[in-house]
């Protein structure tokens, strides 16, 4: 067995652990830490989202040049808010791949303000700097987590792979970045508190394969869904719909199954169905109030935000279990 610590605690744990029901346990999840409210994939943005008091931390990891598994949702270096050690902005489209970077390399990068005024930038008027932040690891996130004791006890952690299998050679293959992945899982003991999610469904196969037990989603968009490369060589046009789809990616999963489609491609006769074929539906990224109250009112069994604050407040006025705010536990 390749990672036995992942496994015993999976079992230990039970799908009731991480499948509970839509109407007590809402999954908030803060998108990369929550970027409309701090810089994204940081410390300081997954500090304030347990805070401000999240089901879940959603976030992308990397492998770096020595192989590090990092959070970064780019797999080079992001221009609009990144800067170099002397505090310049980088260059449009001078950013090096992460994968070319060791660790060390990478942290000499501040991640801690967009620039406002990029494009990218003017999306998130509303977020608020922290000058002198870096891009983390894993592992310095569940360090965070546990330092945070009570503060963070149920908080969970959604962690997409970013691969590209049409970009081979910006990223490690699927196998080292799941390997890795699941090795700081085990290590930080982790296991029950971690869904991995990709877009690259073959990344999935392998957590399927390697780590069974664990919760898998399965990322989608139009634009993936046309490309057999995504859905690890099945074509989405053989199949009734979206979710027969995943459900045949899945196959006999012995972990949970979560669809996780942009949000735009859901109706309510859509996430019907993929809960009558037993998988969570958790769409990515909701942003708008009018959005998140459709999509609660369709039955989605989570939200996907740049903004957990105003989904937390919406959670509130329809009565559902909120998860801890870590300021009351500190």
């Amino acid at each position: 067995m390749k990672y036995p610590l992942l496994v015993a605690a999976l079992l230990i744990a039970g799908c009731a652990a991480i499948v509970p029901t839509a109407k007590q346990h809402f999954d908030l999840q803060a998108h990369r830490g929550g970027r409309g409210l701090a810089p994204e994939n940081t410390l300081a943005a997954f500090s304030n989202a347990i805070d401000l008091g999240v089901t879940t931390l959603e976030l992308d990891i990397g492998l770096t040049a020595d192989n590090v598994v990092v959070i970064s949702h780019d797999t080079a270096l992001n221009p609009d808010h990144t800067r170099d050690a002397n505090g310049n902005w980088l260059a449009a489209k001078s950013g090096a791949a992460v994968r070319s970077l060791t660790l060390a390399q990478l942290q000499t990068y501040d991640v801690g303000r967009l620039n406002a005024a990029s494009n990218y930038g003017k999306q998130f008027a509303l977020q608020q700097p922290r000058d002198g932040e870096r891009i983390p690891t894993l592992a310095s996130l569940f360090a965070l987590v546990q330092a945070r004791g009570a503060a963070a006890a149920t908080v969970r952690f959604n962690i997409e792979t970013k691969i590209d299998p049409n970009k081979p050679d910006e990223t490690a293959a699927p196998e080292p970045m799941v390997r890795a992945l699941l090795a700081e899982i085990d290590k930080a003991k982790m296991a029950d508190r971690v869904t991995i999610q990709s877009f690259d469904w073959r990344t999935l196969a392998l957590v399927g394969q390697l780590a069974p037990q664990l919760p898998r989603a399965y990322l989608s968009t139009a634009r993936t869904l046309k490309d057999s490369r995504w859905t690890a060589g099945l074509d989405a046009a053989g199949f009734a719909s979206v979710p027969h789809l995943v459900q045949a990616a899945a196959g006999k999963s012995a972990g949970p199954v979560i669809w996780s489609p942009a949000y735009a491609d859901l109706t309510p006769a859509v996430i019907k169905e993929a809960q009558k074929l037993g998988m969570k539906v958790l769409p990515w990224t909701v942003n708008q109030r009018a959005d998140m109250l459709r999509l609660m009112d369709w039955g989605a069994d989570g939200i996907i935000t740049d903004y957990p604050d105003v989904l937390r407040d919406l959670m509130r006025e329809r009565g559902l279990s909120m998860p801890p705010s870590g300021k009351a536990s500190s």
